[in-house]
């Protein structure tokens, strides 16, 4: 019994696997990290694929190249973040040191589709560094 409460008292000083509590800072990254998509979502609509080119990670620009092959790449693969009629932000997560963000989006047709974006930060602010489809379970008919 003496060591499962030595144990329990280390992780409660050290704080792990317990919840912590929010702080501004986190409220600030998560402020940031809506913005950048929000704005990215908007520049879509707008069709000014230079614009949410910009919001993409370094990375992210070297893999398309252009603009224009990062546009058709969205258009094609993901048509719900291409026309979209908004994105309602939920968990914000860290993974492995990554941010997570998921986020609802609703398509031109009223469906709805969870998408994980990874952010990273850079010294021009918050990036997207990578978005997936978050697959919808099943329902049986």
């Amino acid at each position: 019994m003496l060591p499962r409460l030595l144990a329990l008292l280390l992780v409660a000083l050290l704080g792990l696997g317990l919840p912590r509590a929010a702080t501004a800072q986190d409220a600030q990254t998560a402020a940031a990290i809506e913005t950048v998509i929000d704005s990215q979502l908007d520049a879509f609509n707008a069709r000014d694929v230079g614009a949410a080119f910009g919001f993409a990670s370094p990375m992210i620009q070297r893999l398309f190249g252009t603009p224009g092959n990062f546009g058709l790449m969205v258009e094609t693969g993901y048509p719900m973040v291409w026309t979209n009629s908004g994105a309602r932000f939920l968990d914000l997560r860290e993974i492995d040191g990554r941010l997570w963000q998921e986020v609802l989006v609703t398509d031109a047709a009223g469906a709805q589709h969870l998408l994980d974006y990874t952010m990273i930060q850079t010294e021009a602010g918050w990036k997207i560094d990578g978005v997936v489809l978050v697959p919808q379970p099943d329902v049986g008919v």
